[in-house]
């Protein structure tokens, strides 16, 4: 406890052990923790079940969009045809680019968070897999990071798309919101991404399909809650 900051003894008094609580609770509590300057995050943690009755470990990974904008930061690099770029540089994209962009990706030069890029030109952004894919930046059409509409595949993820996938221990996370987002807005938001990835749930497996779910903050802790 020495070692622990006078934020961070002050906030563990509202900790609470061995007993699950219900998720207006605990974003309310969440919210009282976040006691920072900056504008800390609210982030979900889930425990899915990947054991299938018949084949392999289910895998998961796919976008939410939530109703309440995320309030996360992407700088977005947009990659299309020469005849596109004012089209991607009106939509709000960080960095534009056609053959250029290909040379500082082949370079390593990843200005960027997300990368979306058309149809056409994902033939000669596929070589480049190597180098994206280890950063999951690869674009990838069920992400929403491959499309003909350019100006929505900025505006989603510049605005409430996010991105989840679990790893090998069934574990998932993802940010539903900032503490400046009201407590209804953030509730809108969780329900919304618990809903979508219950939808994930394939017909293979057996039981409940979300064994936990955790609330916390970027430097707070982390509240258990019961399951819906």
């Amino acid at each position: 406890m020495k070692n622990k900051s006078k934020r961070y003894r002050e906030i563990l008094k509202n900790k609470i052990k061995d007993k699950k609580i219900n998720v207006k609770e605990a974003i309310d509590l969440v919210k009282k923790n976040s006691t920072t300057k900056f504008d800390e995050s609210i982030d979900v943690s889930l425990k899915i079940n990947l054991k299938q009755s018949k084949g392999g470990d289910f895998s998961l990974r796919t976008v939410v969009n939530l109703p309440n904008e995320s309030g996360k930061k992407n700088k977005v690099a947009v990659l299309c045809e020469p005849d596109k770029i004012q089209e991607a540089k009106k939509a709000g994209a960080d960095l534009v680019g056609s053959e250029d962009l290909i040379e500082k990706i082949a370079a390593g030069k990843l200005d960027f968070t997300k990368l979306i890029c058309t149809p056409s030109m994902m033939g000669k952004i596929g070589k480049h897999g190597k180098v994206l894919g280890p950063k999951g930046l690869m674009p990838n059409p069920k992400l929403g990071t491959v499309s003909t509409d350019i100006k929505k595949a900025v505006k989603d993820i510049k605005t409430g798309l996010v991105e989840i996938r679990n790893d090998k221990d069934g574990n998932l996370a993802s940010t539903i919101g900032r503490k400046s987002h009201s407590s209804e807005k953030l509730l809108e938001n969780f329900n919304h991404f618990i809903e979508n990835v219950k939808k994930e749930k394939p017909e293979t497996i057996k039981g409940e399909f979300i064994k936990g779910i955790f609330l916390t903050s970027t430097m707070g802790i982390s509240y258990k809650l019961g399951n819906k």
